[in-house]
C-alpha cells in the first residue's frame, strides 16, 4: 500500500510517501517493511515543463511527488503529459516516482515509477477514482486521455479496448487510481 503523509508544523508544510508492505495476519495485518520515500535535493535550474508542474494549480502533487519535480529526476514525457492532461482535467497525484515499489506489484518487472516515467492519479475533477459515485465516462475519458498525451500503459479500475496492444489494462492493484507510464 502506498501511504501519502502530509506534516504541517508552525511556517512549514511537506511529508513523504511510504510504501508500506503488508503480510495478512490473524486478528489483523501485520507490517512487514517500510519503505519512504527519498526524492533526492532540488536541482538548481529545472527545465521549463518542470517548472510549468510546479506552478500548474490545476495539478496537486504530494510532497514527495512535487520533490521529485524539483530534484529533476522525473522524464519530460510525464512531464509534457500532465501538463497536457491539466488542459482539460484538475488532478490529484498520489506517486510519481519516489515511494513507490521499484517493480510493478506482484511481479519482478521493474516499474516506470523509479525510473521517473509514471504518474498515478487519485483523484480527478474532485472525484475520487475509487467511488462508486464517479462517472465511469469520466475515468474512462481521462484514461484515453492519458493514452493520447503519449502513454505506453494506462491502468485503472476499467479495463478499455482500442489503443495499442497491451495499452489499456485493469487490475486489483489499479482500482483506485489511474497509472500513466511512458516509454521515455
Amino acid at each position: 500500500m502506498l501511504v501519502v503523509c502530509w506534516q504541517w508544523i508552525p511556517g512549514h508544510a511537506g511529508g513523504t510517501t511510504v510504501d508500506v508492505r503488508l503480510r495478512r495476519a490473524r486478528p489483523r495485518w501485520e507490517v512487514t517493511a517500510l519503505h519512504p520515500a527519498s526524492p533526492g535535493g532540488a536541482v538548481r535550474s529545472l527545465p521549463a515543463a518542470a517548472r510549468e508542474v510546479l506552478a500548474e494549480r490545476r495539478i496537486t502533487l504530494p510532497p514527495a511527488a512535487a520533490a521529485d519535480v524539483r530534484a529533476g529526476h522525473i522524464h519530460e514525457s510525464v512531464l509534457r503529459a500532465l501538463l497536457r492532461l491539466a488542459g482539460t482535467y484538475r488532478m490529484d497525484v498520489s506517486v510519481i516516482r519516489s515511494g513507490h515499489p521499484l517493480d510493478v506489484f506482484g511481479t519482478d518487472r521493474p516499474s516506470d515509477h523509479p525510473r521517473g516515467r509514471a504518474f498515478d492519479v487519485w483523484r480527478i475533477d474532485g472525484h475520487r477514482v475509487v467511488d462508486p459515485a464517479t462517472p465511469r465516462r469520466l475515468v474512462e475519458t481521462f484514461m484515453r486521455d492519458a493514452a493520447a498525451a503519449g502513454s505506453y500503459n494506462v491502468g485503472g479500475p476499467v479495463l478499455l479496448t482500442g489503443g495499442g496492444a497491451g495499452q489499456f489494462f485493469s487490475d486489483a492493484t489499479h482500482h483506485d487510481h489511474v497509472h500513466a507510464g511512458f516509454t521515455g
